[in-house]
């Protein structure tokens, strides 16, 4: 079972660092306990567009989570535990 977990976080873990976005957004969430994307999108001098897709997929991929999914605007997100991991290995290696 530590294997496959190991595997699947080797593997987010790349897909986080092929897409520039995905690894600008997890280097800010290290500062931050919840965010929003205009935060975002401010803070990295990206557009608000290119930070949501990024929110978007790291979603999608369960790195983090909307803690307001009922809004359409300003919604806020967090780490989950496996965005957590992903986030540690990164920093040890990339930030």
């Amino acid at each position: 079972m530590a294997d496959k977990t190991e595997n699947l976080i080797d593997e987010l873990l790349i897909w986080v660092i092929s897409v520039d976005r995905r690894l600008v957004l997890m280097e800010t969430m290290k500062g931050h306990t919840v965010v929003k994307a205009s935060d975002i999108a401010h803070e990295t001098n990206r557009s608000t567009q290119n930070i949501s897709r990024a929110l978007k997929e790291l979603e999608d991929k369960g790195l983090i989570e909307c803690l307001t999914p009922e809004k359409t605007t300003w919604k806020k997100f967090i780490l989950t535990d496996m965005g957590k991991e992903i986030l540690k290995k990164l920093d040890r290696t990339y930030f």
